[in-house]
């Protein structure tokens, strides 16, 4: 029972990790990534379709991304949710693909964008806390059951403070480097 509880608390922590550096990919930092844009919802046919089902995205230079459209007809829909979304690009249509171009980060708009990156980081830290809050309380019921003795709570407990470190350092990790990438030139 232990160990599934840890087991849970492994896999949460685990999830916090890959959350925290999806967000992290989705910011903007002067260069062109593919994941900027694939999870834009775009209306097609009537109903909101991600981006990524839509087209093809690739970066043939640093600061460009062309979004291929499967569909040409939708073309149109795929520039719209480009130009509604808050990336603040402006993207230009040549009847086939739409190519994005990503001007240079001022150093302010880098500042701000890191201490965007940083509240993300600290939402994901309290997610595995959280995680941690649940299995010390679903261990400490086991305890008060009478199914597990002081001694394996404290063992298990501990374990549970280990990983949870061991995370919020993956997670900081994570974030130092969207950092570096931020604010180099």
């Amino acid at each position: 029972m232990v160990e599934l509880i840890l087991d849970e608390a492994r896999e949460k922590m685990d999830k916090a990790v890959v959350h925290a550096r999806h967000e992290f990919a989705s910011i903007r930092t002067g260069r062109a990534a593919p994941a900027l844009v694939e999870k834009l919802m775009v209306e097609y046919y009537g109903s909101d379709v991600p981006l990524q089902q839509l087209a093809n995205i690739s970066v043939p230079e640093a600061r460009t991304l062309v979004v291929s459209p499967y569909d040409k007809g939708s073309l149109a829909a795929v520039e719209k949710a480009i130009r509604n979304s808050d990336l603040g690009l402006n993207p230009s249509n040549d009847g086939n693909v739409i190519r994005l171009t990503f001007p240079v980060l001022t150093g302010e708009r880098r500042k701000e964008l890191v201490k965007v990156v940083k509240q993300m980081a600290e939402e994901n830290r309290v997610s595995a806390r959280n995680a941690r809050r649940t299995a010390r309380s679903d261990l400490e019921a086991l305890e008060k059951d009478g199914e597990l003795s002081k001694d394996d709570l404290a063992r298990a407990e501990k374990e549970i403070d280990t990983l949870t470190q061991a995370v919020e350092g993956r997670i900081d990790d994570a974030l130092s480097q969207k950092e570096t990438e931020l604010l180099e030139d």
